[in-house]
């Protein structure tokens, strides 16, 4: 039998994380000849209760009790990281000991952001949530981020992307542990999309503004202001009045972006949002979003957003799905 621990940490985390997961495996349980699941929920306490939330968790051991596991698994945690695993310190050498006893390790959404700060994620490919990927990049830079996976495996780290991202992640490991059959039946009677492997459809593309150079911020709003048309970076370096090695270097420190990629990013959002409204063709927006070239439009399109044009519209556009 595959003992699962499901980690109620202290400080804020997911509920929903650990309900659900224990939902899931005692699903198949349920649904198989024999038990394939222990699951238990423990924690540093024998009741837990979120910060900010009205509802708290009651653990089946504490961590102590539990000499060794199969599969630990750490939910969303918020907060600062440096700071969720001051309160959690405690956990840390008994994760780690499973770790090393062969258990395999399993963070939701970010919690990643707490592996991470363990050193857990060095050389390892990761995910996390779409959001969150600047700040982990930062924090985590040997961290190996794949930013568009629903779901990373690195020896014998499973990390998921965001939000409800986590529930693929859990019949991912059904597969694993349990086979496909009960995985697809468990995917079939939770409603969870199997075949989902990116959650680029799902990010928003937000500017990346968070740094404090004047310079690169005025060459976004530029950006961001004049998208549909044409101009050089000769131009942004002028307009900004930096020298283009200067401003290239800053560019790219700043936003993480070349300048290119930066305005190949604003006009596939601005496409996104008319293509989720509206009845427009996708050569109409194409052409509103400032290209000109359909095999250019689609391969940008596709390599940022994991769909093309009519799959993203034929899915979010409610409108032209009726016709």
């Amino acid at each position: 039998m595959k003992r699962i621990s499901l980690i109620a940490p202290e400080g804020e985390f997911s509920i929903v994380n650990l309900d659900l997961s224990r939902q899931l495996f005692q699903w198949v349980n349920d649904n198989s000849p024999t038990a394939i699941f222990d699951i238990e929920i423990i924690g540093l306490s024998p009741e837990v209760k979120p910060t900010g939330q009205i509802y708290s968790v009651k653990t089946d051991r504490l961590v102590h009790e539990v000499r060794q596991t199969d599969v630990v698994i750490i939910p969303a945690t918020f907060g600062n990281p440096e700071e969720v695993l001051k309160m959690n310190q405690e956990l840390v050498p008994w994760i780690m000991k499973q770790y090393n006893s062969g258990a395999d390790l399993v963070s939701m959404c970010v919690g990643a952001f707490f592996l991470g700060s363990m050193g857990l994620l060095d050389g390892k490919r990761c995910s996390t949530h779409w959001a969150s990927v600047n700040d982990f990049k930062q924090l985590y830079p040997h961290a190996i981020l794949e930013d568009e996976r629903i779901v990373s495996e690195s020896d014998r780290i499973f990390t998921s992307g965001g939000a409800l991202a986590f529930t693929n992640l859990l019949i991912y490991l059904m597969e694993r542990y349990a086979g496909r059959e009960i995985a697809i039946m468990a995917a079939k009677a939770y409603m969870i999309d199997i075949d989902r492997v990116s959650q680029s459809p799902f990010a928003v593309f937000t500017g990346l503004k968070t740094h404090q150079d004047n310079e690169v911020l005025k060459a976004q709003e530029f950006i961001e202001s004049h998208f549909q048309e044409k101009f050089t970076v000769d131009e942004i370096c002028k307009e900004v009045g930096l020298g283009r090695r200067s401003f290239e270097r800053r560019f790219k420190n700043s936003t993480a972006n070349t300048m290119l990629e930066y305005l190949q990013r604003v006009r596939i959002e601005a496409a996104k949002k008319e293509l989720e409204h509206g009845m427009k063709t996708i050569s109409q927006v194409m052409y509103d979003v400032g290209y000109a070239d359909t095999k250019a439009f689609r391969d940008v399109f596709k390599r940022l957003v994991g769909m093309t044009p009519i799959e993203y519209k034929n899915r979010y556009n409610k409108e032209a799905a009726t016709y």
